[in-house]
């Protein structure tokens, strides 16, 4: 039985291997992408469409999954039969291109033109190993019934003051803020967000600065809106504000799709994220990336196709297939007027400048397994906030070495 599962093996990475010389058509290249909504797979085939042919060539696509689809990935470059192009999250990038699984694409496209905070994870030691395609951001839905002070709110002052009304909501059954507990890559989210919008930070000029008083006061606000309200996951979340017995939560554009269909009768309204005390309240910035594997041999036709679909006119168009709340990253098309007539688009528009992405670490995934696990000993009050971020330092600390 062994002996026939080597001979299985082998015939199997030989199969492989011939597809890889039958695939060597110089028209020809393969886009493995995340795109797996049905709006969003057809709003992507019909440009890839127009790009076979402007081009006359063809783009052979593999539909992946966020459950797998990285390691799918990871075993396409360690078996050296990677795609042509790739996309990947802006959390992930630093990881393939440090690891040099990335073409250096510097002297190919124009990163300027994207919207500077998108630029970031693009970069690994001052070479461009990925393009951004579109950006998103998160902001704080309220529930207008249950805040009568709702007038004020536009103009909202600080994390202090959202904190007295979710503390006069709070009764049996309704609660004031929502708060993701145990919600692994979406606690991280909402927790350095708080971080930013009282100074602080995770890195600094190369140091760990997890554990700073500004930190520390930002997660005993976060540990505070939990008490006068209730710890879940963001599914969840989304479902208690839609039955209208959560005052605040952190989303995405999701919410208003689930809004619309759910309960279109609520009434909600959106504010950008505001700071602890005073400055400027900052947001996670999230984003979709193209790269090219550092392998392929058809790299003149995979620049032009991730140029092409990057492209501010493209993905506008993209957008217009009312995929959600996201933009272009291409910066000369974030404003552009057919987003002033989408309901609440301004917030997500206003938001964007205000926003950051994670810092670039090849360790990422395992660093925001850290802060979560650290901020969630926080929020069940099995550790005090400066005991947790003491600790998230210490353990970051380690992997960086």
């Amino acid at each position: 039985m062994i002996f026939k599962i080597a001979l299985f093996v082998i015939a199997l990475f030989s199969m492989t291997s011939c597809k890889q010389k039958i695939n060597s058509n110089p028209k020809e290249i393969s886009f493995w992408h995340f795109q797996s909504e049905p709006k969003m797979k057809s709003a992507l085939k019909e440009i890839i469409s127009k790009f076979e042919l402007e081009n006359n060539c063809k783009v052979i696509t593999t539909e992946l999954s966020w459950g797998d689809g990285k390691t799918k990935l990871i075993a396409a470059f360690n078996s050296r039969t990677p795609p042509d192009v790739l996309e990947l999250g802006s959390d992930w990038i630093a990881q393939f291109s440090s690891s040099g699984s990335l073409k250096d694409i510097s002297n190919q496209t124009e990163i300027n033109k994207y919207v500077l905070s998108s630029q970031s994870p693009c970069f690994w030691n001052n070479k461009v190993y990925a393009l951004p395609w579109y950006v998103d951001s998160r902001v704080v839905f309220y529930n207008k019934s249950l805040i009568k002070d709702s007038l004020k709110l536009d103009s909202l002052f600080n994390w202090y003051s959202i904190l007295n009304l979710c503390k006069k909501v709070k009764t049996n059954g309704i609660y004031g803020f929502g708060i993701n507990g145990a919600d692994p890559h979406r606690l991280y989210k909402k927790i350095i967000p708080m971080f930013w919008s009282n100074g602080g930070d995770i890195f600094e000029n190369g140091s760990v600065v997890i554990n700073s008083q500004q930190n520390i006061e930002a997660l005993q606000m976060y540990v505070k809106l939990s008490e006068n309200g209730i710890i879940e996951n963001q599914r969840n979340l989304d479902k208690i504000f839609l039955q209208g017995k959560l005052a605040f939560v952190f989303s995405g554009g999701w919410l208003l799709d689930k809004i619309k269909k759910e309960n279109p009768n609520l009434k909600f309204g959106i504010i950008n994220i505001p700071p602890l005390n005073t400055g400027k309240g900052y947001s996670f910035a999230g984003g979709e990336y193209l790269a090219l594997s550092a392998t392929t041999n058809k790299s003149d036709l995979a620049t032009k196709f991730i140029n092409y679909i990057t492209n501010g006119k493209t993905t506008l168009d993209y957008c217009k297939k009312e995929i959600g709340t996201v933009l272009p990253a291409d910066s000369a098309y974030i404003k552009d007027k057919y987003f002033k007539n989408i309901p609440y688009m301004n917030y997500f528009i206003n938001q964007l400048p205000l926003s950051k992405m994670t810092p670039v670490n090849p360790h990422w995934l395992d660093i925001e397994e850290v802060i979560e696990s650290q901020v969630e000993l926080a929020l069940y009050k099995k550790k005090s906030a400066k005991q947790a971020l003491n600790d998230a330092k210490f353990e970051i600390e380690a992997l960086m070495k």
